[in-house]
């Protein structure tokens, strides 16, 4: 890797904060975009700008064959077997929002239940004790709105799931499982081929949110064998308000339509309307074509780096990190499972996250403060938020040595 040649492509990260050069370690939240990217929108909107499936002329054909193939790539990226099996959404939130809607209406005992067939059963949503909010609020929901029941699998100090409460979870019966690839806030790489592998022996589908893991490593979701994988483009170079939702097909034929309009109907008339063939059925509405072209090349970005490379890299940036922040008297890390990726969190007794965090970004230094939407990880540990830094291709090592420098001297300065 060519790590200036790298930063080249972003030149967001050359210029200074404070007087002070930009370190910018706040990936997790969101990665800066390299120039390919943003001149890809700016060329669909230049030269190709059409509404898509709707048109027999030029734009409009070209537009819909830029946004399919976009889609065929996705599908390569990720090894799906076929591109009808990606659905394109404005990230990780509404693909989670999606399939929560989508099996509340398939499982439903208040709404008919599966094939219309009335069901006294009360639906339960399996999750674990270190989702993000969006793999948390849409089940939560979902439950409750039908007397059912949200189980989590707990974790340990080290962050760390605990696999056979897990299996015993199991076998409650959930009617499906929802886990984070890697926790946005501990790090931790959760074994999610082990845990699609255990809930299939119980007929039960999983859900993996990849929001974290799809721009650090590769993802192979036939290789996994989940049901489901979703996950954002703006954490993986890409534009915000574009993602998808990866489903098998024979699971994604079963789930009813999330939302309603044009596009996703096949025929519509005052007494009854009948839906689109997959994928369509689950894209209602005009799409985001620019972004979803512009997911297209931060894939191609992607792929013209040697993602082991990468992985090293960015795990000799945490262990770089992790390393000389031991040192600092009263520190605590939250998440030290063995198998991490991406990001640290930690506290400095007595000093609270925010005020760390606001006068490290005077240092020009930009890292996340606060629950990073996982409220329930900050209560199983008794804090009420963490300093964040997380890391991406275009850091360095010089990045990582300031970084500690200032919380450093943040610390000193607020004891």
């Amino acid at each position: 890797m060519n790590i200036n040649e790298i930063r080249d492509s972003f030149p967001v990260l050359d210029q200074q904060v404070y007087g002070k050069p930009l370190v910018y370690l706040d990936n997790a939240a969101t990665t800066q975009k390299p120039l390919c990217v943003i001149e890809r929108e700016r060329d669909y909107y230049l030269h190709e700008n059409c509404n898509i499936h709707r048109g027999v002329h030029y734009l409009s054909q070209k537009a819909t064959e830029a946004y399919e193939h976009a889609r065929q790539t996705v599908a390569d990226f990720i090894h799906a077997k076929e591109a009808r099996e990606i659905i394109f959404t404005r990230g990780t939130t509404e693909s989670l929002n999606l399939l929560a809607t989508s099996f509340e209406h398939l499982l439903s005992p208040l709404r008919g239940g599966q094939g219309g067939v009335k069901t006294n059963s009360q639906p339960k949503i399996l999750v674990t004790a270190m989702e993000h909010h969006s793999n948390l609020v849409p089940w939560q929901q979902m439950v409750q709105r039908n007397n059912g029941q949200l189980l989590v699998v707990p974790m340990d100090d080290r962050g760390v799931l605990d696999l056979e409460q897990y299996e015993k979870l199991l076998q409650e019966g959930p009617k499906v499982v929802s886990i984070a690839h890697i926790s946005n806030v501990l790090g931790t790489i959760n074994p999610v081929k082990q845990m699609v592998e255990m809930a299939h022996r119980y007929g039960i589908p999983v859900v993996i949110d990849g929001a974290q893991s799809i721009a650090h490593h590769p993802i192979d979701v036939q290789d996994l064998d989940c049901d489901f994988f979703v996950f954002s483009g703006h954490k993986m170079y890409a534009p915000m308000g574009i993602g998808g939702l990866y489903g098998n097909a024979e699971w994604l034929e079963k789930l009813p339509p999330y939302q309603f309009g044009g596009e996703m109907v096949d025929t519509v008339s005052f007494e009854k309307t009948t839906f689109n063939v997959l994928p369509y059925k689950f894209e209602a509405g005009t799409p985001n074509v620019g972004a979803a072209l512009g997911l297209e090349t931060a894939i191609h970005f992607l792929q013209s780096i040697d993602r082991k490379e990468v992985e090293e890299h960015e795990n000799q940036l945490l262990q770089s990190a992790i390393q000389q922040l031991s040192g600092i008297e009263g520190i605590r890390f939250i998440g030290e499972a063995e198998r991490r990726s991406g990001l640290v969190s930690f506290i400095i007794d007595g000093i609270h996250p925010y005020d760390l965090g606001t006068i490290i970004d005077k240092m020009g230094v930009a890292v996340r403060t606060g629950h990073h939407c996982a409220e329930p990880v900050m209560n199983r540990f008794g804090i009420p938020g963490t300093v964040r830094a997380s890391f991406a291709l275009y850091n360095t090592l010089e990045e990582v040595e300031v970084f500690v420098k200032a919380v450093k001297r943040a610390a000193m300065m607020l004891r």
